[in-house]
């Protein structure tokens, strides 16, 4: 069987501002660079190693990953963030307060250049499924990636009322699932 840890990228300046940030990037915080090598320290402490190593294409990312291993990594861009349109920089209270009964936005942002929660959904499982699937038995991997890929990916496994009870997203977040015979299935929340 096959192992996924699924990995929030650390802090970054729009988080610290709450501005929207899913295309754009911004470097991290601090608190991020302090959180994510607190992490590797978490990996090391529990004797945590991974046999594949990947990231977003976006910087945040892809710098958190360097902080927590100093292994090679590849980049996947089906892992960066959801697309937020115009809504990008802009604060997080311009984001509507209400959400479908999935727990997303459903096709909101595509009228504004962003996109949909299905495309979006749709990539980040095929990234995963793809990605795992080149990856051997009993071998695991580290994905760092996002706050709303991991919300969505975890969505199609089940429901917003179950998440809310069991995951949180934070900064730095781990997650642990299993991948086998094309299927996940989530273990626990690691940090």
């Amino acid at each position: 069987m096959k192992t996924l840890y699924l990995m929030r990228h650390g802090q970054t300046l729009f988080n610290k501002l709450e501005k929207t940030q899913g295309a754009c990037d911004s470097p991290l915080t601090v608190k991020g660079i302090e959180d994510a090598k607190a992490t590797k320290q978490f990996f090391v402490e529990h004797q945590m190693h991974f046999d594949h190593c990947f990231s977003s294409t976006q910087e945040r990312a892809s710098d958190t990953l360097e902080l927590v291993t100093d292994q090679p990594y590849q980049r996947l861009k089906g892992v960066k963030e959801w697309d937020f349109g115009i809504f990008e920089g802009e604060s997080e209270a311009l984001l509507p307060q209400t959400y479908y009964t999935d727990g997303s936005y459903g096709d909101f942002f595509v009228e504004f250049g962003g996109e949909s929660a299905i495309e979006f959904q749709a990539r980040v499982v095929e990234t995963l499924k793809k990605t795992m699937s080149q990856v051997s038995d009993d071998e695991n991997a580290l994905v760092v990636c996002h706050g709303a890929v991991m919300l969505m990916f975890m969505q199609s496994l089940f429901s917003m009322e179950k998440i809310a009870k069991k995951i949180s997203f934070h900064n730095c977040a781990v997650l642990k699932l299993t991948f086998d015979n094309d299927r996940f299935e989530f273990v626990e929340q690691v940090k």
